[in-house]
């Protein structure tokens, strides 16, 4: 049959990246306790496209993903990039997974167990036989505002908050390395499940601990600073303000 993609494209100019996203995937990751987990992940793939050529494969990304393992590392995340290079003809690749993360927190006091979900993401980048692999976490933490408390009589404005955290490292790092330096660097971390016992400790400690977004990211940053396997990351902070209607935000880039 005519391959119509390799017809010479009526405006001869490159592309950077082509491809699908919005792709449902189970995949398997590691999971520090119980060794892995099992996840669904959306799924985007991409590969450049010479000026010469009018279209891309798209059937051959998915055929891809038909042939990968679906266990979420480092070998078998170069296995699908290359494989994906080679499938299209490509000189580079892109592929990302943004997924859930499950880990079970013990309320601080009563000790109730309630199951928290973290966004997480691997984003590897591939071109001329160089991996670029990135890991990262979302992780909402509760911060407490050091100016509003300073200020007021009783009391002070406090919100949740997200700590976004992107990596890269040599050797391994753990998805729990992630969360719990971002869980450290607000106020009080946050929990699916508070007893009474509990909401009283978390406030009391929000409140001792208040915590501007430049303080959260700067906390996040020197710990990932402290970590010995990350060579590069990138943290920003967003505070969704309960007492404006936007947001404030805060960023720190580190490393290579």
């Amino acid at each position: 049959m005519e391959d119509v993609q390799k017809h010479q494209a009526a405006i001869a100019m490159p592309i950077d990246r082509v491809g699908v996203k919005g792709l449902r995937l189970p995949i398997i990751v590691r999971d520090r306790e119980s060794g892995i987990q099992h996840t669904v992940a959306q799924v985007s793939l991409s590969v450049d496209l010479p000026a010469e050529f009018k279209g891309t494969h798209m059937s051959r990304f998915i055929e891809a993903l038909e042939h990968w393992s679906g266990e979420l590392d480092y070998h078998s995340f170069r296995t699908l990039l290359d494989d994906v290079v080679v499938r299209l003809q490509a000189r580079s690749a892109h592929v990302r997974f943004v997924f859930p993360f499950f880990l079970r927190r013990p309320s601080p006091k009563s000790g109730a167990n309630g199951l928290m979900d973290y966004t997480c993401r691997v984003d590897g980048y591939l071109k001329e036989g160089k991996l670029r692999f990135t890991l990262g976490a979302d992780v909402p933490v509760m911060t407490v505002c050091p100016c509003s408390k300073a200020i007021s009589e009783e009391g002070a404005h406090s919100q949740r908050a997200e700590v976004r955290i992107r990596t890269r490292f040599d050797g391994f790092v753990w998805l729990e390395d992630l969360i719990e330096i971002a869980e450290k660097s607000g106020s009080c971390q946050v929990y699916s499940l508070l007893k009474r016992e509990d909401e009283k400790f978390v406030t009391e400690a929000a409140f001792a601990n208040p915590t501007f977004v430049e303080d959260v990211v700067r906390e996040a940053a020197k710990g990932l600073d402290e970590h010995e396997q990350i060579n590069w990351y990138k943290v920003e902070v967003e505070s969704f303000e309960s007492i404006h209607n936007h947001s404030a935000f805060a960023i720190i880039e580190g490393g290579e």
